[in-house]
């Protein structure tokens, strides 16, 4: 017995648009109506594809609901157009800096002095000029406690193609003085030769180095100079108040040697050094610099002013330049001076190059700068020599003359004790005789008269004003 089971037709069922949240969507797939069980193939190609008579159904193209119409182009019109605040502010910012920087460069320009002057002397050595040039021969190293004897032997400067040579010699090489009278029993009297330059004080013991006369002494450890140099001054000849000064030089290779440039007063006019002055426009020293750690690599320039020898204030106003890479013994430079009445400035081969400026109107005079009142000098404070002037850079108010030495050795402090090996001590009893027991380690050095001297090749010096 079978039993029959209809089938009953499942109802047609319809979606309206509110229960299919998808119909109103441009881009949802279109879900056809079911109104009768179909095979799922049926059902997939109504879906997917063409019905069952292979008639393709039309395909709904695809169109933004946000696109509708002419489309606005605002960035073709002008009027629209956004301003481009980083432009304008980065341009505005370039023209504002140079502006700036053209009302420096102008102010810094103009602020400049512009000077006249007159030249006054140019010499290029093509031959010792007496006119211009004179010797100072002396014994007792000029205040610095110096080792050498400053002569006018030709040895010890001459003219050549190249031009001035100042050169340090060997008192023994020089003289008739021998090895045993260095040491002890010989009288050498610059004054009774007549070759001393300087008035001289009668000592009436002469173990002590005086300017003009030594006697040798070996119990007091007292020696006759054991090297010779040279020093040329224009002193009475050419001198300046305030103006210009070039020296092109090569300076000397050699322990223990100070080549200097410098100046001083034609007239002690507000007493003895340093009340009266000093300029120094370049000094360094001739040890090597691989060597010695303030060697021929450094240049310096000072004043010299103070009341008295104990409180000369020059580290007030010292300025150095030290190069890495240059001996100033290996080739020729040029050292410089501008002097005013408002500053002085030294510059070494070019104004870029500044060495020392010393500005007189920052100050109200170098009494108050140097913080001289009040001080307690040799018992008593000092009397300032300047301030009735009424002027800021007094003592640097006067004519100067220019000197062009090579000085040995010193007991000021320039070549510092225990430094470098310096065989001898500033405040030893016997300076001068250790320095000379020690030759063994300095001689060596010199090399040649071409290198262990200053050669200059030409001076030149301007007066400031009108001609």
């Amino acid at each position: 017995m079978s039993t029959i089971i209809e089938r009953a037709e499942t109802p047609e069922v319809s979606q309206s648009p509110r229960e299919n949240p998808f119909a109103n969507d441009p881009f949802a797939t279109p879900i056809p109506s079911i109104t009768s069980r179909r095979p799922a193939s049926s059902t997939l190609s109504a879906l997917t594809g063409p019905d069952v008579n292979n008639t393709p159904r039309p395909r709904r193209r695809l169109k933004s609901s946000r696109l509708i119409g002419e489309l606005e182009k605002p960035w073709l019109q002008k009027e629209k157009k956004f301003r481009d605040w980083d432009r304008i502010i980065f341009y505005v910012a370039v023209a504002v800096a140079l502006g700036i920087s053209g009302y420096i460069c102008y102010d810094s320009y103009s602020s400049v002095p512009q000077h006249e002057y007159c030249l006054i002397m140019d010499d290029d050595f093509s031959t010792l000029d007496r006119n211009i040039w004179s010797h100072e021969v002396q014994l007792n190293g000029y205040g610095t406690g110096a080792f050498d004897w400053t002569t006018d032997d030709p040895r010890n400067s001459y003219v050549d193609e190249q031009g001035l040579h100042i050169v340090p010699t060997l008192t023994l090489q020089d003289t008739n003085i021998t090895p045993a009278q260095m040491v002890d029993n010989h009288v050498l009297n610059l004054t009774a030769d007549g070759t001393c330059t300087t008035k001289d004080q009668r000592l009436s013991n002469l173990t002590e180095i005086s300017k003009c006369a030594i006697r040798s002494n070996v119990t007091a450890g007292q020696i006759i100079n054991p090297v010779r140099s040279a020093r040329l001054t224009t002193a009475g000849k050419k001198t300046i108040k305030y103006g210009r000064v070039e020296v092109v030089a090569k300076l000397p290779a050699g322990d223990w040697l100070w080549p200097a440039i410098w100046m001083m007063p034609q007239d002690s006019k507000y007493g003895a050094w340093p009340a009266s002055g000093e300029i120094d426009i370049a000094e360094s020293r001739g040890n090597d610099a691989e060597k010695y750690p303030l060697g021929n690599n450094i240049i310096s320039s000072s004043m010299h002013w103070g009341t008295t020898y104990d409180n000369d204030a020059f580290k007030l106003s010292l300025g150095e330049w030290g190069a890495k890479r240059t001996k100033y013994s290996e080739g020729f430079h040029t050292f410089g001076l501008e002097w005013s009445e408002d500053y002085l400035f030294t510059w070494l081969d070019g104004r870029l190059r500044q060495v020392l400026f010393f500005d007189f109107t920052k100050n109200e005079n170098l009494w108050t700068y140097g913080k001289f009142a009040g001080t307690n000098v040799n018992g008593s404070s000092p009397f300032d020599p300047w301030s009735q002037t009424g002027r800021d850079n007094t003592p640097f108010d006067q004519p100067f003359y220019l000197i062009l030495n090579v000085a040995v050795g010193a007991t000021n402090g320039y070549f510092p004790d225990e430094v470098g090996g310096k065989p001898w001590m500033d405040k030893g009893k016997t300076p001068m005789r250790d320095f000379w027991l020690a030759n063994g380690t300095w001689v060596p050095s010199w090399g040649d008269a071409e290198s262990r001297g200053m050669i200059v090749k030409s001076v030149k010096m301007w007066q400031q004003g009108a001609c």
